[in-house]
């Protein structure tokens, strides 16, 4: 399915959001955003790398509109999200990014939502949904089916497909480490640009979301997020048997709505090679309009009527 975008992708940093929040969550003290009612059914809104809450501050207030619980959180590295304990691995691997969804779900007293993401966030979104589909009531998943494995990335890709990936490659070296810590937010303005080609930001619009990458733990999180995906480094033997599970390909079981921009610039696979993952009710839409990667902030009306749309299924 093909639709156009509900707004233009030209944007300016006018909107923002209410006040933030911080709850103790697993590992974590989460910095995060709520709108609408507090009894309304409950929509998590994950945002992925490099990019922050922002992504969904025209998202959150339309969902709020229609009755929904909007929680928008930083994810750990991220903004005013702080690990609990100094001793605590920075780790990326998409296991515990799912594991502190879950926690923080449980700290708000939120026993199903519907989950909602686009890169990391979509990743994440995903696992909770394979691993969890009774805390799941819906998904929404820009790019579709992004669960990995150490595996499934020692597979070599076509140079082409390799070289859509160079900054994970970077990433993987004492210098991209440095390089990132050093240039992050010109990194950031980088990726946004390859990612979105289209998205005529401003730069408030950019600077407002990349105050957030000044986190302390930002670059470690991120570096070992890739570095993990390479096998380059290990992960916690916490999440060993959840890794397991997702190396197994899990299907996903809960009404799914999967979303692409016309316009990504950003590795992501075709939906056909996708769309047999999802084993309840399950479309896909393409959001036309010159719409890159970070749809839900490029194209909020189609992110929010896909969240809307899953809750009916």
């Amino acid at each position: 399915m093909t639709t156009g975008a509900a707004t233009d992708n030209g944007v300016e940093a006018g909107a923002s959001f209410g006040p933030l929040n911080q709850v103790d969550a697993g590992l974590l003290d989460v910095g995060y955003v709520e709108a609408g009612p507090s009894g309304g059914p409950a929509v998590m809104l994950l945002h992925g790398w490099p990019y922050d809450i922002h992504s969904y501050v025209d998202v959150a207030p339309m969902l709020a509109s229609e009755g929904y619980r909007v929680v928008v959180p930083y994810l750990r590295g991220y903004g005013t999200t702080r690990f609990l304990s100094d001793k605590t691995f920075r780790n990326g691997q998409q296991s515990a990014l799912a594991v502190d969804t879950i926690a923080l779900m449980d700290a708000l007293d939120i026993e199903s939502a519907i989950v909602a993401g686009f890169d990391w966030g979509a990743r994440t979104a995903d696992v909770v949904a394979a691993i969890w589909p009774d805390r799941c009531r819906g998904l929404v998943s820009v790019s579709g089916y992004l669960i990995g494995s150490q595996e499934a990335g020692k597979i070599p890709l076509p140079p082409e497909a390799e070289h859509q990936w160079w900054y994970e490659f970077y990433f993987a070296t004492e210098r991209g480490r440095a390089g990132y810590d050093k240039y992050r937010h010109d990194f950031a303005k980088l990726i946004w640009r390859l990612a979105s080609p289209q998205w005529e930001f401003d730069d408030a619009t950019f600077h407002r979301s990349a105050a957030s990458f000044e986190n302390p733990d930002h670059v470690a999180i991120a570096i070992h997020n890739y570095r993990w995906r390479l096998g380059v480094a290990e992960g916690e033997s916490q999440y060993d048997e959840l890794e397991k599970q997702l190396a197994e390909d899990p299907p996903i079981t809960v009404p799914t709505i999967t979303l692409e921009g016309d316009a990504n610039g950003a590795p992501h696979p075709d939906p056909n090679s996708y769309s047999k993952k999802f084993s309840g009710r399950y479309s896909h839409r393409t959001i036309t309009g010159g719409i890159g990667h970070n749809l839900p902030q490029e194209a909020p009306h189609a992110f929010a009527e896909a969240v809307i749309e899953v809750d009916a299924y």
